[in-house]
């Protein structure tokens, strides 16, 4: 058996092995120090359990959207979607300049294609692992808790070749150890349906030894019942969407060096096998008494919009909050005083901010007002007056907005939190001259700062706290009723369900239900296709998720509320007062290829392989 070097990991938990000798993609760490074989560390429980660790550490960090305190670039494993997608224009790191200069297959920097190392080393540990250990030294496993280990083993690896799907599409299926001696280390990709339903019939493996709950909080970002039926209706759904499902004639007409079809012709009934899949996480849900939004009630039962849209980010405790599907344990928010996406969304202006993540006009504009319309469509948005300021420097445009614009924009001449307690009260302005104008090289761009899932009672100065913990979300439900009624939209635009789970969020979020404001778009397919559209992309703002739906959607080469590609704007970060700021201006032109509907498979693989073959285009 080859020697293996054992290391110490700790990101998320610690420990892995590596063969040194085969391909990247069948290799698992490489940061190793010293010398064990196989059969030496799973006849160690302790080393058993640091290799059954490690495979945890490429689960991903929705919170990582720019840089953290260790000023490493971001990977496809972190959350980079934003700032390449209509979102966000994040000033720092490797994600500042990709929507506008592109990428090719040998330079595409967010790839997850090392998520081949995890799955090889659960491979290695769902066929090697065994009981070992003693009662009596306290250090041992046994049969249970080996079986309950293997279950998580196998339940992230469907995981990750999930994760693989959603940016490559099709890839190749690895579910046995690979000698690393052996002649033929070269594997073809699976088939869309082949992969959707080895990850299917994984998953629902998995399902009998996962828990409810984890009721130790050392465990919270353990996978449940809930992860895996969620994992399950997502695939469904990405499997019905065009992208994957017959809209990208290009990915159809791709043939494999074998002469294998691997996207598939449409087929509009996965969409009833998407609602399936759907209704299956929600009877789930509803046995637990879980299927229900986080919703903090005022003292008259009414809904607070404010209380429960920041609950959702920081009530993790006691497993409290519904919301939350699964969690990750890994956070890159560090602190106001120190480095991380907290520091970065804070202001200059006020005690050391770094101020360099904006959000573009685009989406400011997508926000509803307070009457729960468009600003192309409510009374309370004048065009001809959006500009105007009033005596405190607050425009028109900001007024009226609904209770998400407040808690996700840092926007000119808002006072930033706590300041007033403070006794200074901090004025924000991005104009020039003013404290986060555009004299640094790393400035907001857009003269708006991202501020949803900011701790509201952070401030570096006094005795304020300066960083505060909270996990990652990595699936929450209000995603799935946007999605239960996007597929309900495919299967029926009758059904009167699409209104209701679009209304439930919208009515958590404050603002009225189509329902009642808009009735005649129910059984206009085309017109509640863009309401769930609308919704998604608010909701759901900065959360990792905007950039794989206007790509599944395929259209996001499109004119329209999706469009990836062109001239983005910002206010006017040259204008002299908060008055001449207050006009929208280009600040990029960013690109959108056809290509870029999947990502590209690393050219280094590609390149050395006689059975991988590119996605189109590139």
């Amino acid at each position: 058996m080859k020697l293996l070097r054992y290391f110490t990991y700790s990101v998320l938990l610690s420990g892995a092995l590596t063969v040194s000798s085969c391909k990247d993609y069948l290799d698992v760490s490489d940061d190793l120090a010293a010398e064990l074989t196989l059969e030496e560390v799973f006849n160690n429980a302790a080393f058993s359990k640091r290799f059954h660790r490690n495979i945890y550490s490429t689960i991903p960090n929705p919170s990582h959207i720019i840089l953290d305190n260790s000023y490493a670039g971001l990977n496809g494993l972190d959350n980079p979607w934003p700032g390449v997608s209509d979102e966000l224009k994040c000033a720092q790191g490797n994600v500042k300049d990709v929507a506008s200069v592109g990428y090719t297959a040998g330079n595409a920097q967010f790839t997850r294609w090392h998520l081949y190392k995890q799955i090889r080393q659960a491979n290695i540990f769902m066929r090697d692992a065994h009981t070992c250990g003693s009662k009596e030294t306290g250090d041992y496993i046994n049969d249970s808790e080996l079986a309950q280990l293997k279950n998580e083993a196998r339940f992230l690896r469907a995981y990750y070749h999930y994760l693989l799907f959603e940016l490559y599409g099709p890839v190749p299926i690895m579910q046995d150890v690979i000698d690393s001696n052996a002649t033929d280390l070269d594997f073809a990709r699976a088939s869309v349906d082949e992969l959707v339903e080895f990850i299917d019939s994984e998953l629902q493996a998995c399902l009998p030894l996962l828990p409810d709950q984890e009721e130790s909080s050392e465990r919270a970002a353990a996978p449940t019942k809930a992860a895996a039926y969620a994992i399950r209706a997502k695939l469904f759904v990405y499997a019905a969407s065009p992208l994957f499902n017959g809209g990208y004639a290009e990915a159809v007409a791709l043939r494999d060096k074998e002469g294998k079809q691997l996207f598939p012709n449409a087929d509009e009934s996965k969409w009833q096998k998407a609602v399936k899949a759907l209704e299956d996480l929600f009877t789930y849900l509803d046995g637990q008494g879980r299927n229900q939004l986080y919703i903090v009630r005022k003292s008259d039962g009414s809904i607070d919009p404010y209380a429960s849209l920041y609950g959702i980010n920081f009530d993790f405790l006691d497993n409290s909050n519904t919301e939350a599907l699964w969690y990750s344990s890994k956070n890159a928010w560090g602190a106001v005083n120190g480095e991380g996406r907290e520091r970065r969304c804070t202001p200059r202006a006020v005690y050391q901010g770094f101020s360099c993540v904006g959000v573009v006009q685009e989406m400011v504009d997508a926000y509803f007002m307070a009457d729960g319309k468009s600003i192309d469509e409510s009374p309370l948005y004048d065009r001809n007056t959006e500009y105007e300021l009033d005596e405190n420097d607050i425009a028109n445009m900001y007024k009226n907005r609904e209770p998400r614009f407040y808690m996700d924009i840092t926007y000119s001449g808002i006072v930033w939190q706590n300041t007033e307690e403070q006794g200074d009260p901090k004025k924000i302005y991005f104009h020039k001259g003013s404290g986060d104008d555009n004299s640094k090289a790393d400035n907001c761009y857009t003269g708006y700062l991202l501020y949803k899932g900011m701790c509201h009672e952070l401030l570096n100065t006094g005795s304020f706290k300066k960083q505060q913990y909270r996990p990652g979300i990595l699936f929450r439900l209000a995603d799935f009723y946007l999605l239960y009624a996007e597929a309900l939209n495919h299967v029926d635009p009758n059904d009167s369900r699409i209104l209701e789970y679009i209304d439930k969020v919208r009515e958590r979020a404050g603002i009225a239900k189509l329902a009642d404001i808009s009735p005649e778009l129910k059984g206009n397919y085309e017109k509640q296709f863009e309401a769930i559209r609308h919704e998604r992309r608010v909701e759901l703002f900065a959360e990792g998720q905007r950039y794989f739906d206007v790509r599944r959607w395929m259209l996001a080469d499109k004119d329209g509320d999706c469009r990836q590609g062109g001239k983005f704007y910002g206010m006017n970060m040259m204008g002299n007062d908060p008055q001449e700021f207050m006009q929208r201006t280009f600040f990029e032109e960013r690109q959108f290829e056809k290509k870029m509907y999947l990502y590209p498979i690393p050219l280094s693989e590609v390149s050395k392989s006689q059975k991988l073959i590119q996605n189109p285009g590139w």
